[in-house]
């Protein structure tokens, strides 16, 4: 069974980049990583600049692990202690940096769209507050002028299904119960279509970043080729 890798890989790789002469093998190894992203984290290609993270301190290595290591380059680093699983506690759901600005104009939607839906529901489904809630439903949020009504399936707040759980809960609840097999069949399509969208979406996101590594990766090897053209050494 392979031994699990450190809580902040990258972080992790830049310090012992920084702070032993570990090779970047004997670093990518126990990090994880490939030995190019290393290679890029000590020549500055890295696209992103990582905040070294000492492993000494957060106990995932020993000094005379790193001592071991720098002995001899064929050593493998053992993890001294593995990092404790982050599991998320109960509480409002979370929605990624990047989709919370949607979300007053999936609350809208909704108020709009499902009056019979209470504001728990609401603050369940899309994770917000009553007051964010109220303040929409009398048009005194601070940005009401730019709210549009959109729906939160199609912003990615929440899903298809779930929305659908709540309509129904609610409906049920108000004796509202007629329009339940209408909702079911348009869903069906819309989360279809949403799904598709998505993936694209992800595709486009992967491409970019096997885009950047491979930059990477170029420009490294191009440097190195550069330093051997003029005589140089290449750094342990």
């Amino acid at each position: 069974m392979p031994q699990p890798t450190p809580l902040m890989p990258h972080a992790t790789a830049t310090w012992l980049v920084d702070n032993t002469s570990l090779s970047f093998s004997q670093i990518a190894d126990f990090c994880g990583l490939h030995i190019l992203e290393v290679q890029a984290m000590a020549d500055d290609l890295a696209g992103s600049k990582y905040t070294g993270r000492d492993p000494v301190h957060s106990g995932e290595l020993t000094q005379e692990e790193i001592e071991r290591g720098q002995a001899d380059a064929e050593y493998a680093l053992k993890m001294h202690k593995a990092p404790v699983e982050v599991t998320r506690t109960k509480g409002p759901r979370y929605t990624p940096v990047s989709k919370r600005q949607d979300k007053p104009d999936g609350i809208a939607w909704i108020l709009r769209n499902h009056a019979e839906i209470s504001d728990a529901q609401i603050s369940k489904l899309i994770g917000t507050t009553r007051n964010t809630i109220t303040a929409i439903r009398e048009r005194s949020h601070w940005n009401i002028q730019n709210i549009q009504p959109k729906d939160p399936v199609t912003l990615g707040l929440c899903s298809q299904r779930e929305l659908d759980a709540v309509v129904a809960k609610a409906a049920k609840k108000a004796g509202i119960e007629e329009e339940a097999p209408v909702v079911a069949d348009s869903g069906t399509d819309r989360e279809k279509l949403i799904a598709e969208l998505r993936a694209e979406r992800d595709a486009n996101e992967k491409a970019a970043s096997e885009a950047a590594q491979e930059a990477e990766a170029a420009a490294w090897l191009e440097a190195k080729r550069a330093s051997e053209a003029e005589g140089g050494d290449e750094p342990a």
